[in-house]
């Protein structure tokens, strides 16, 4: 995303996979996930914008993920399962009724933990051709170096926090949980086949998801994904390297993250991630960073850097802290800056990258942004109503992704309807057109922008109220949860979008 000579100007679509239709209770990497592409390269684009995709924890986030390395069990499609042999087909004859336009996470990822459970019995008894060949496929998968930076760690957290009933590792029995090495080698034996089985899921997970990028890529479609800046607290890899976080001698953190009041919350947003020791990570080389951008571009082709800015300078705040404001202690420190990207591009070559330069942006912020050469992200939402924002359309620049929002803001037509009456007349003035469609008025002018990335949210696309928000930061229930139905990738709207897209629609299916 970095070189201009090699990027033309495209569109883009905001969707996460779990948001796509169904009658399994979530998205998945499967049929319907193909019939997406297909929609969406009918309608023009060239760029799928996906969340994180890892295994959610509590609260369901796709940002407070279990592991930043494993992917999600909840993507893996039942009826892939069927068509490789795993899985009989009489076992999706009956399925439950799972609400149409909402993930149930707890419901759905009960069935779906039982269906892959069934599915691992019949490959581990090995009864016939295909189950021993996927277990002999599987294990030399798990076997691979490049799976040695964390599946290990991820196959033995997700079976010790099986055996504790699912509670996060900080409540463990003190020898698990300072991962003392009798207790390490005792979990690792008496856990050997719960191993395996987390490897086998991880192995399904690999094979859906690398034969759904390699639909994307035939079609003509990147898959942009998303790396947040911080693993969560209960996480795989923050049990297995404390020594790169900010923990104190009685085994709990120092500080957490979080940001100062901003747009979203007035008293800040007290995310509770455990911080960096970047003179660690740095001391190694950026190696565990390393390993995690490159473990993400095995999955996606492009990748957002979630709060770039963190990378410049981040706001840390005390552990116990109740609010994120400075007078409960927050505050700024510096980041690992242009190092941490020069030893990135040195060990990977090009950066694939979009930088997500929202929030507290300062002249610090903005030198690395502009030493790094990545682009950075402009939200109409957030400039509309003020003409010297860097996201208002007039200030916009070609090395920028352009939105009409994000995962995060209130869907186009809600943020409009919340405006007040003289609001709304000054947007109109601005991008045009009347408030009766809202959405797409903002779309088309989105898609004039000078930036050579513009992508809308799907939930604009259909001109939804906030009843389809996908997420309210600051607020810890009610998020991640919105589905679109499945009647809705029509011929007739890809057709209605295509003109929107301009010079930007990627070459349909006659080229």
């Amino acid at each position: 995303m970095n070189d201009e000579k090699a990027s033309p100007r495209r569109a883009g679509i905001l969707l996460h996979p779990t948001s796509l239709p169904g009658r399994h209770g979530v998205g998945d990497a499967g049929p319907e996930a193909v019939r997406f592409l297909d929609w969406a390269r009918a309608a023009g684009f060239s760029v799928w914008q996906v969340l994180p995709l890892g295994p959610t924890g509590l609260g369901n986030s796709p940002y407070s993920a279990l592991s930043v390395f494993a992917g999600g069990p909840l993507l893996i499609s039942p009826e892939r399962l069927t068509e490789s042999g795993l899985l009989p087909a009489a076992a999706l004859e009956v399925v439950p009724g799972f609400p149409e336009d909402r993930v149930d996470f707890e419901e759905t990822g009960a069935w779906k933990e039982r269906l892959l459970r069934r599915v691992w019995e019949r490959v581990r008894a090995g009864a016939d051709p295909t189950s021993r060949a996927a277990r002999e496929e599987a294990v030399a998968w798990a076997a691979a170096p490049e799976r040695a930076a964390w599946l290990p760690d991820w196959t033995l957290y997700a079976s010790i926090k099986e055996r504790y009933g699912g509670h996060a590792w900080t409540d463990w029995d003190s020898p698990l949980r300072e991962r003392e090495p009798a207790a390490m080698t005792e979990a690792e034996r008496a856990l050997g086949t719960a191993r395996e089985y987390h490897a086998f899921v991880q192995w399904l997970f690999a094979g859906q998801w690398g034969a759904l990028h390699a639909a994307a890529r035939e079609r003509g479609i990147s898959i942009l994904g998303d790396i947040p800046i911080y693993p969560a607290m209960d996480s795989a890899e923050v049990w297995a390297r404390r020594d790169l976080f900010q923990f104190g001698t009685d085994g709990g953190p120092e500080a957490v993250a979080g940001v100062p009041p901003d747009y979203f919350s007035e008293t800040g947003q007290l995310w509770g991630n455990p911080l960096y020791r970047w003179d660690r990570l740095e001391a190694e080389g950026f190696e565990w960073w390393i390993a995690r951008v490159r473990a993400a571009l095995e999955t996606c082709d492009l990748l957002r850097l979630d709060h770039f800015r963190g990378f410049a300078g981040y706001w840390a705040v005390p552990a116990g802290a109740k609010t994120s404001t400075p007078e409960d202690g927050g505050r700024w420190l510096p980041g690992p800056g242009l190092r941490f990207f020069q030893a990135l591009r040195a060990a990977l070559g090009g950066l694939p990258l979009v930088a997500e330069d929202l929030g507290d942006v300062d002249d610090g912020v903005r030198a690395l942004l502009r030493d790094t050469g990545l682009p950075g992200m402009r939200v109409l939402q957030f400039g509309l109503l003020d003409a010297t924002s860097t996201h208002h359309p007039a200030n916009h620049v070609a090395n920028s992704v352009a939105y009409t929002g994000t995962h995060d803001n209130d869907t186009a037509r809600g943020w409009f309807e919340a405006l007040s009456v003289e609001e709304q007349v000054r947007v109109l003035e601005v991008v045009g057109g009347d408030a009766s469609d809202i959405a797409w008025t903002m779309i088309r002018c989105v898609m004039k922008s000078p930036a050579r990335l513009t992508i809308a949210p799907m939930q604009d696309v259909l001109g939804l109220g906030s009843e389809a928000r996908m997420n309210t930061p600051a607020e810890a229930e009610g998020n991640w949860g919105w589905r679109m139905r499945g009647d809705t990738l029509s011929e007739s709207l890809a057709g209605r979008l295509r003109p929107q897209l301009g010079a930007r629609a990627a070459p349909g299916r006659d080229g």
